[in-house]
């Protein structure tokens, strides 16, 4: 596959403090890669930059070989909060960023129908977000994302707030959605079995300052479903990146509260 995004020995400071050096990475068109390491590491900051929010200290990110500089069109982003609004129901929510972009409101309407049955929210378009449990909250925004047709989706933790069991078989409704277009994902997420179970690849991240320290290639079917959900091939994959994690994670622990 040819190389989509490339991130090539960024760093990040705020004042004293280095969160991340020397970060690099490349995800390839239509893959799903998954980041996952200590708190404060700078996962999400990663995303951030490749999003065009944030602005790396050094080094590069392109993205089809053009230099990040801003938020691009052809990105979507999932934050870690559901971004509803909730005086607008299901299907206004999901129109809504074409119709910022300035569709018409039959081809926002279209490609919106479209975006909630590949999320499985047929029969909630009228819904608005308080009616809503906060993983179809969250299958909102992904949807909304979809509408756009992005050729990559930048996911942070967006379904940290629901319990392990529903997080799971939400996300692979996510990996199912996805897998309907041609987008590359970047998913951040501090759920070891989340991140198998989605991904191509996971990429461990050292504790702060945040350094990529290994890869774990995923071989596992493209179509995935509830039942890999604590399977012996998910739970191999699953010790390997956590051989890799629980160093770091306890070095984290330990810097907690100390100076830096």
């Amino acid at each position: 596959m040819n190389s989509h995004v490339n991130v090539s020995g960024i760093d990040k400071s705020y004042g004293d403090l280095q969160i991340m050096g020397g970060v690099s990475f490349h995800i390839a068109a239509g893959e799903f890669v998954s980041l996952v390491g200590p708190s404060g590491c700078g996962k999400s900051t990663v995303l951030e930059m490749i999003g065009g929010l944030k602005t790396p200290d050094a080094g590069s990110i392109t993205i089809h070989g053009e230099e990040v500089n801003g938020p691009r069109a052809s990105t979507g982003i999932i934050f870690q909060e559901a971004a509803t609004l909730p005086w607008r129901n299901t299907l206004d929510n999901v129109t809504l960023s074409l119709e910022v972009r300035g569709a018409s409101k039959a081809d926002r309407q279209a490609a919106a129908k479209k975006a909630i049955a590949s999320v499985g929210l047929q029969g909630f378009e009228k819904h608005y977000p308080a009616q809503l449990s906060g993983g179809m909250r969250q299958r909102v925004s992904l949807a909304r994302v979809l509408t756009t047709s992005p050729e990559l989706i930048l996911a942070d933790e967006p379904f940290g707030a629901l319990d392990e069991q529903t997080r799971l078989i939400v996300a692979l409704e996510l990996l199912s959605a996805v897998a309907q277009t041609s987008a590359s994902v970047l998913f951040v997420t501090h759920s070891i079995q989340e991140a198998v179970l989605l991904s191509d690849r996971v990429l461990v991240m050292s504790a702060r300052p945040g350094q990529i320290i290994d890869e774990v290639v995923i071989d596992l079917p493209k179509t995935r479903n509830a039942d890999l959900i604590g399977s012996p091939e998910v739970n191999k994959y699953s010790d390997r990146v956590w051989q890799s994690l629980r160093a770091e994670a306890q070095r984290s622990l330990e810097m907690q509260g100390r100076p830096s």
